[in-house]
Parts: C-alpha cells; sequence; structure tokens
C-alpha cells in the first residue's frame, strides 16, 4: 500500500502549492491484454466511479453495480417537478471542490481537461448572528502567512487571541502527519481540544461550521484528529487555500453524466437501480456477486458503500473476511441526520447575497446556497420568473426531530439572515432528509476499514475508509477509490495511477521539531 514513506516533491504540481506530493503509480503493464480480469464495484459513489475509471482504464472487465437509479453517491442528483410544471434536477445540496481535491479533479479532468464546467465563488464568508463576519476571500493562501493575516483581520479571532492560546497543545496542528495525529489526537473530541488550546469562544463557530460541522457531526463526538487533520489540509499545510469551485451545472450535467459516457466507452457496464445482495467467495480466490436478478463472477471487487450499506452487505455475505474484520465492520456508526431544503422564491435575493453563506448561532441553520448565483438550471428559473433558488442546510441534528418544525425553522432563519425573503412566496420546496454520512467518533479510527481486507482481490473505497493520506470528504472517496483500484490491479500485474496529496506532514521544519519534541 503507498503510505507517506513513498511520497516525492511533485515535478508538476496539481494545483499552486508546489510541496504538494505524488505517489507514484506501482509498476506493471499498461493494459490487460491476453487475460482480461473481471472486477464488480459495488457502489456508483465518488469512490466506486473513481474506482471503476481506473481499473477500466486499465483493460479491466468493470460492471458498477448501485441500488439507486441515478450515480453520484451523495453528490448524486435526480429529476422532480414543480408546482408550476417546470422539470428541474434536485439533489442533496451544495457540495465545494476544493482546490486540494486533486485525486478527484483529476478524476473530473477525464471528460473536463480544464475544468470548464466548475467555477470558483469569490469568497466564502462566514456570518455569525452575534453580528460578526469573517472571510477567507483576500487572505494569503501560504501558510502561516494565511494564519497571521487570518488573526489580523478577523473580528472574531484577535492577535490578542493568538498569546493567549496554548501553544504547547496546539503544537500538533503544526506537525499533521497521518496516522500519528491519531495516536495523539484520536482520543479527544474536537470540542475538548478546542477548550485544550484555549481557543477563543467567539471564533468557535469558524471551527465548528467550516470543519468540524463539514463532517455532519456535532464537534462534542468528532474525533479531535480529524479537526487537526481538515485544518491540515484546508489551512496550515497547504497554500490551495480555502476558496472553492462549485459546478455551473446540476452535478448529473456537470459530473457524472460526462463520466458515465467516458466509463462506457471503455466497456464498463453501469447497472443502476442494481442493489447487490451478497458477495460470495470461491475456492479459487474469486467472488460470485449476487443481485436479484443475477449472480455473476468476477475476479476482484471493490466495496464503495456508504456506512449503513457496507454494515448491511457484509453482515448478509457471511464467508467475507475474518471475524476481527467483520465485527469492526459491525460497529461502524453514521453521522446524525441533516436536512436539505431548497426553495424556488418568487421573488429574488438581495443581489448583493453570495452565493453561498456559512452561519453560526442561527440555531439549526448551518449555511444558505442561492443556486442562481452560478448554477445554470437555477438561474434561467430564476430569469424566467423573476424568482430565485435558495438552499439551506442543518447538519448534525438530534434523533427524534420534528421535520417539520426544523424544516420551518430554517425558513424563519432565512428571513432573519437574509430579510428580504419575508416577503417572497414559495412556488414550490423539497425537503431532503438523511442520515447516512459516516461518523468519527472519538476513538474510531482503529475501527475503520482500510482499502485492504482479509481478501488479497476484495477492496473497500469511501469517505469511511481509514488512508494513511492526508485525505478527507470527498478527496477521502476519490482517493481511497483509487488506491483500491491499484491494489487490485497489482495482483494482476497492472500498473497503478499515481495520487496527489497536499503535503503529509506540517509546513515549517522548526514547528515540526517542536511537536515532535512535546510527542516524545
Amino acid at each position: 500500500m503507498m503510505n507517506g514513506s513513498t511520497a516525492r516533491t511533485v515535478r508538476v504540481p496539481p494545483g499552486r502549492d508546489r510541496r504538494a506530493r505524488v505517489l507514484p503509480a506501482a509498476p506493471g503493464r499498461r493494459f490487460a491484454d491476453g487475460f482480461r480480469p473481471a472486477a464488480a464495484v459495488v457502489g456508483a459513489g465518488i469512490a466506486g466511479l473513481a474506482a471503476a475509471t481506473a481499473l477500466a482504464e486499465r483493460g479491466v472487465a468493470v460492471t458498477v453495480y448501485e441500488r439507486q437509479p441515478y450515480v453520484g453517491g451523495r453528490a448524486g442528483g435526480w429529476t422532480t417537478r414543480l408546482k408550476d410544471g417546470t422539470e428541474v434536477t434536485m439533489s442533496r445540496g451544495f457540495h465545494a471542490f476544493f482546490r486540494q481535491y486533486y485525486n478527484l479533479r483529476a478524476l473530473l479532468r477525464r471528460t473536463d481537461p480544464a475544468l470548464g464546467r466548475l467555477t470558483g465563488l469569490p469568497d466564502y464568508p462566514l456570518l455569525h448572528a452575534g453580528g460578526t463576519r469573517d472571510s477567507f476571500r483576500h487572505l494569503p493562501r501560504t501558510p502561516p502567512f494565511n494564519a497571521l493575516a487570518f488573526a489580523l483581520l478577523s473580528p472574531t479571532f484577535g492577535v490578542r487571541d493568538l498569546f493567549r492560546l496554548d501553544l504547547m497543545a496546539a503544537l500538533p496542528l503544526c506537525d499533521v502527519r497521518v496516522p500519528d495525529v491519531y495516536d495523539r489526537l484520536d482520543r479527544l473530541s474536537a470540542h475538548d481540544y478546542l477548550d485544550a488550546v484555549r481557543f477563543p469562544h467567539a471564533a468557535r463557530h469558524l471551527a465548528f461550521e467550516v470543519f468540524s460541522r463539514s463532517f455532519f457531526a456535532d464537534p462534542r463526538e468528532l474525533s479531535a484528529a480529524e479537526l487537526a487533520l481538515m485544518f491540515h489540509i484546508y489551512f496550515l499545510g497547504s497554500s490551495e487555500g480555502l476558496l472553492f469551485d462549485v459546478p455551473r451545472a446540476p452535478f448529473p450535467a456537470a459530473l457524472w453524466d460526462p463520466l458515465t459516457a467516458h466509463l462506457r466507452r471503455h466497456g464498463v457496464r453501469v447497472r443502476t437501480g442494481t442493489p447487490v445482495e451478497h458477495v460470495v467467495p470461491t475456492d479459487d480466490g474469486r467472488f460470485r456477486v449476487a443481485t436479484g436478478q443475477d449472480e455473476t463472477v468476477h475476479d476482484g471487487v471493490v466495496l464503495a458503500l456508504d456506512t449503513a450499506a457496507l454494515r448491511r452487505l457484509v453482515t448478509c455475505s457471511g464467508k467475507l473476511g475474518d471475524a476481527a474484520w467483520r465485527e469492526r465492520i459491525a460497529r461502524l456508526r453514521t453521522a446524525p441526520p441533516f436536512l436539505v431544503s431548497r426553495l424556488w422564491l418568487d421573488r429574488p435575493v438581495a443581489p448583493d447575497r453570495p452565493g453561498f453563506l456559512a452561519t453560526g448561532g442561527f440555531g439549526a441553520l448551518d449555511n444558505i446556497s442561492v443556486l442562481d448565483r452560478w448554477e445554470d438550471e437555477a438561474r434561467q428559473w430564476a430569469a424566467r420568473t423573476g424568482g430565485s433558488v435558495v438552499e439551506l442546510h442543518a447538519y448534525a441534528l438530534p434523533d427524534g426531530t420534528s421535520r417539520s418544525a426544523v424544516q420551518q425553522h430554517l425558513i424563519d432563519q432565512l428571513h432573519r439572515v437574509y430579510p428580504e425573503t419575508r416577503t417572497a412566496g414559495v412556488v414550490d420546496a423539497r425537503h431532503e432528509w438523511h442520515a447516512d454520512c459516516p461518523l468519527f467518533p472519538v476513538g474510531g479510527y482503529r475501527d475503520r476499514p482500510t482499502v485492504r481486507t482479509p481478501h488479497p482481490r476484495l477492496t473497500v473505497a469511501g469517505d469511511l475508509v481509514r488512508c494513511h493520506l492526508p485525505v478527507a470528504l470527498m478527496e477521502r472517496a476519490a482517493t481511497t477509490g483509487l488506491l483500491a483500484a491499484n491494489a487490485l490491479l497489482s495482483q494482476w500485474g497492472l500498473r497503478g495511477h499515481t495520487v496527489y496529496t497536499v503535503p503529509v506532514r506540517g509546513r515549517s521544519p522548526v514547528l515540526r521539531r517542536l511537536a515532535r519534541r512535546l510527542d516524545g
């Protein structure tokens, strides 16, 4: 398996950061000739699509199984019809495509070499109910200057707060290495770690909304190691900055329809609406993959499923793995429920409102997106009707929450943040409730599955996977999809694919030495 010890400096960086790292592809034949292995990829989210692409481009005969009628997983989309008769694309909400997502962006470049289907939002503003507002727009992108500029410019985190920090407790943030950061911080919650660092309470919404709640989890449950990793990826370890891109069109049109066509040109069978019921290893090292329609034999399998689906499939596949592996899978947990509310309003939002706004202190409301600022379908609807398309997110909601009450609460908070919407009528609305994101609880790192399993030709991919690289969220899904494909390709003597990451350790040698001394 690739790890940080094999990394070297990128000759041609995948982004602007010249300290980004590359993990060279394992050697082998460039393309399967003669014997053509067959692989099943179970799940067509980002991880499954990355794995399928990597395998198919080396000549492997790939079949992708997906229980939903669409691909893209949690970043997928489907068609719905509004009350006014308009057919529109609905999804599970806003996703930020950060410039640090090297492997995800490389996947999208298969069909969009210049990434022209993405567009950058000009700012990443954060508004607190107390009236303070922060922005990452004018910050330098290179550490440590970004952190110093933030302290100087932020109304919620000032220079005096820097002197109040417990620098010894904060040192692990300056030398984040995987898996060392989990050895240091996985037994502590994100909330307790920020307390230990003496992170100012006035600025807590920045740490929670930007980082902790990106995992759809309450900071009291989230491992501090994941929080530290996020700080490294997006702020202290990378010079790509915190601004991001978004798709110019709905997810299917901008991303997944072109990639699905690319896969089919490589001979991939994409079977949507086809859940896998069980996977059975055979005596000759292959696997029988059973759906409700048929059963086929494959030389290798990638399980690219969400937490609950992975638990369910392993439970129904009694011969997969060994007892210890199966027990770890059974202990995996999902994050609390979250809500995405999309509203089609009959009046426009004020023209100076940002396309995306993170919020803190507004009850359950975590952010607001004005989709017609960047998405063509929403822009066309708004231009035709004179209205606006607004999306509201609420993460980590308590179990047993009244759905109708939270949905109304988000609308009330929208009126509070953007008062001009109080007089707007709702032409139609969609409220998407889900609870299928992985939870990264305190002390849970060692229980998470790795790409490799007790079966050499059975691999696991997804954002829930334990990976010895500094990646998270959609980039962890794409990266582990590549690593899963590479593990199978090596079994067949085929060349792997190059993997990129942000720097695999802290940028400052002095701070790294101090952190190691503290750790010793």
